[in-house]
């Protein structure tokens, strides 16, 4: 039986300054509450999903709230992607961008139950 690694490798990090622009501009979005998805296709990558995190300053004015949150979307996204990888195994690379709509600091579960909606909804 073959189990999935659940890693979040450097390779699955988006970094690019242009395509994280492009992801704000001209991208395609949904939601999955407590998460705002957005998302492009890629020609090409190294990974089969590149994710960018991002928890507005406007709404949680404490870095200690933001990083909180941000390491609970990552720490669910590192355990549901395989799904994601399991549906979307013929298709391009995508770029993600998981943006935290919500007002208020929400429990894991929840936070984890928007990572399996969005699973379900991408295209």
């Amino acid at each position: 039986m073959n189990t999935p690694r659940h890693t979040f490798n450097r390779s699955e990090r988006l970094k690019s300054q242009t395509l994280i622009g492009r992801l704000f501009k001209d991208s395609q979005s949904f939601i999955a509450y407590p998460l705002r998805v957005a998302w492009i296709e890629l020609s090409h990558s190294d990974a089969q999903a590149q994710v960018v995190i991002s928890v507005p300053k406007r709404v949680f004015k404490t870095a200690v709230s933001r990083n909180r949150l941000k390491r609970q979307i990552r720490e669910a996204w590192r355990l549901h992607k395989h799904l994601f990888y399991e549906k979307r195994a013929v298709q391009p690379p995508v770029a993600l961008l998981l943006m935290y709509i919500a007002k208020e600091p929400l429990p894991y579960s929840e936070i984890e139950a928007g990572i399996k909606k969005l699973v379900r909804k991408m295209p």
